[in-house]
C-alpha cells in the first residue's frame, strides 16, 4: 500500500522543531553588529507574500497551475528568509516596546499575538497543502488549501500592520 502522506513524519518534525529552535535563539543575544534595518525589510518580504498569495490563488482559479505553483513555491522561499531575518533581528537587537496607549495598544497586542500564534499554525498547513500537490494529490490539496490561504494571508498581512503599528517606536 502507497504511503498517501510520505511527508507527514518530516513536517510533523519541522513543525515542532523550527518554533522550538526559534524560541531557543531568541535567548541568543548578540552583540556587535547593527541589524536595525531589518524590520522594514521583513515587513516587505511579508507585503509580497501576501501579494504573491493573492496573485497564485488567481491564477490557479484561472486555470494557471504551474504559474500558481512557481509563485507558491516562491511564497515559501519569501516566509522561509522572513523567518530567518526575523530571528537574525531579535538575536542582535534589543526588542522594541509598542509606545502607544488606549484602544490602539489592545489593538496592537491582538494582532501582535494572533499573528505569533497563527504564524507557527500555518506553518505545518503550508507543509501539507504543499506536500500534497507534490505528491499529485490535488483533491486533498485544494480542499486544505481552502483554509490554509486564508490563514497564511492572516500571518502575511497582519505582519506589516504589526510593523507598521511599532515602526514609530524602533531606536
Amino acid at each position: 500500500m502507497m504511503n498517501k502522506e510520505p511527508y507527514r513524519k518530516v513536517i510533523v518534525v519541522l513543525s515542532v522543531m523550527i518554533p522550538v529552535l526559534v524560541a531557543i535563539l531568541f535567548r541568543v543575544k548578540i552583540e556587535g553588529y547593527d541589524f536595525r534595518f531589518l524590520p522594514g525589510i521583513y515587513a516587505s518580504i511579508n507585503a509580497l507574500t501576501a501579494l504573491l498569495l493573492t496573485v497564485a490563488y488567481v491564477f490557479v482559479r484561472r486555470g494557471y497551475q504551474k504559474t500558481h505553483e512557481v509563485i507558491m513555491m516562491s511564497c515559501i522561499g519569501l516566509s522561509a528568509a522572513f523567518l530567518l531575518l526575523y530571528v537574525l533581528y531579535h538575536m542582535t537587537t534589543p526588542s522594541t516596546a509598542y509606545g502607544g496607549a488606549g484602544l490602539m495598544k489592545y489593538l496592537y497586542y491582538f494582532v501582535l499575538i494572533s499573528h505569533i500564534l497563527l504564524s507557527f499554525t500555518v506553518m505545518p498547513f503550508v507543509l501539507f497543502t504543499f506536500s500534497r500537490a507534490l505528491g499529485g494529490n490535488f483533491e486533498r490539496h485544494k480542499k486544505l488549501a481552502k483554509f490554509t490561504f486564508p490563514l497564511w494571508l492572516y500571518v502575511t498581512v497582519s505582519g506589516v500592520v504589526v510593523y507598521w503599528m511599532i515602526n514609530p517606536y524602533y531606536q
